[in-house]
Parts: C-alpha cells; structure tokens; sequence
C-alpha cells in the first residue's frame, strides 16, 4: 500500500514537471495582439445627455398647471371632508341633546350614526380614488409631453440615451452633457402654443 502511495507521488511529480517545461518554453513564442474596441460617440457629440428632473419640474410651466390643479382638487377635497364631518358631529350631537330618548329611539339614532359615518367614509374614499386617478392622468400626460418633446428634440441630436438625473441618482455627471435648459424651452414653448 506504502509502495502504491509512492509510485502515484512520483507520477504526479513527473507530470507537474513536464507542464512547468512546456509552459516555460512556450512564453518566449510571440503572443497574438488582444485589441479592445471602444464605442465612439456620434460625430455630434456624446451619446449619451441628461436633464435635471428637478430644474424641469420647477421651470416647466405645464407641471405649474398640473400642481396648481392638484391643490385646487386638494382644497376641494379637504373643505368637502370638513363639510362631512360637520354633519357628523352635529347629528351626534342632535341625539346628545336629547336625554329622554327610548330604548327604540336609541338604537335608532345609533343606527343612523353608524350608516352617516360609513356614508362618508364611502364618500371619503371615493373623492381620494377620484383624486388619485387625477393625479396619476395628470403626471402621465406631463412625462407623454416630455418623451414627446424628447424624440423630436433628438432627431437633431444624435443621442442613444436621454436621462433625467434625480438628486442622488448620479454621482458624477460631467455638465457638458447637460440638456436641461434645451428640454425646458422646448417645452414651454410647446406647450405656450397649445395653451
């Protein structure tokens, strides 16, 4: 068994010698050229350009129109919950007033409590629903505006990448490739003549 042991050790060691020849003589044959390939920019600049999200939220008149009608919903919504509420409490506080109700009289006026309160939860969530809807119509129509606007913008431009950089999205972003002041007049005027 100890012979065995021996015997494989040494084939082992021939065989690990003859690889060290073999890669050892082989190095000094010249070796092919690797060639890396670098994508080029179009001839009209980078490829690639970015927006500033927030500067085009802040300068773009039709998210101006869009905020202002979300918080005129919003208004709405908030005087038409105090609206509700107010029923509320002065139907609450109708049956308070009244000390000498019968048992019948009571379990009426709860009764009516619980159905006035779940009528204006309906009614409660139903006017989040319908403001939700809004808001989701109204942020769709504004990115349609801006991929519209996009496409035509970059026929001119060559770019195979437009990005909108969000605060915190990227960590270095060289400012030549800054679109924003394009994308925002653009927009506007756009939008200025369909207003």
């Amino acid at each position: 068994m100890k012979s065995g042991i021996i015997i494989f050790n040494a084939v082992l060691l021939v065989l690990i010698g003859i690889l060290f020849y073999l890669h050892f003589s082989s190095s000094s044959s010249p070796k092919p050229a690797v060639t890396h390939s670098v994508a080029k920019a179009p001839a009209t600049g980078s490829s690639i350009a970015y927006f500033e999200m927030d500067s085009l939220e802040n300068s773009f008149a039709m998210v101006k129109d869009v905020q202002k009608e979300l918080n005129k919903e919003e208004d709405a919504m908030t005087s038409e919950k105090a609206r509700l509420e107010k029923i509320y409490r002065d139907k609450y506080a109708h049956y308070q007033s009244q000390p000498s109700m019968s048992q019948v009289q009571s379990e009426n006026a709860a009764k009516d409590l619980q159905e006035t309160q779940k009528q204006i939860e309906s009614n409660l969530m139903a006017m989040d629903q319908r403001y939700q809807d809004l808001k989701m119509r109204k942020m769709t129509e504004v990115k349609s505006k801006i991929e519209d606007f996009l496409k035509e913008y970059n026929q001119s431009k060559g770019y195979s990448y437009i990005f909108a950089n969000e605060p915190g999205f990227f960590y270095y972003r060289d400012t030549a490739f800054d679109i924003t002041r394009d994308v925002i007049n653009g927009l506007n005027e756009k939008y200025s003549k369909k207003k």
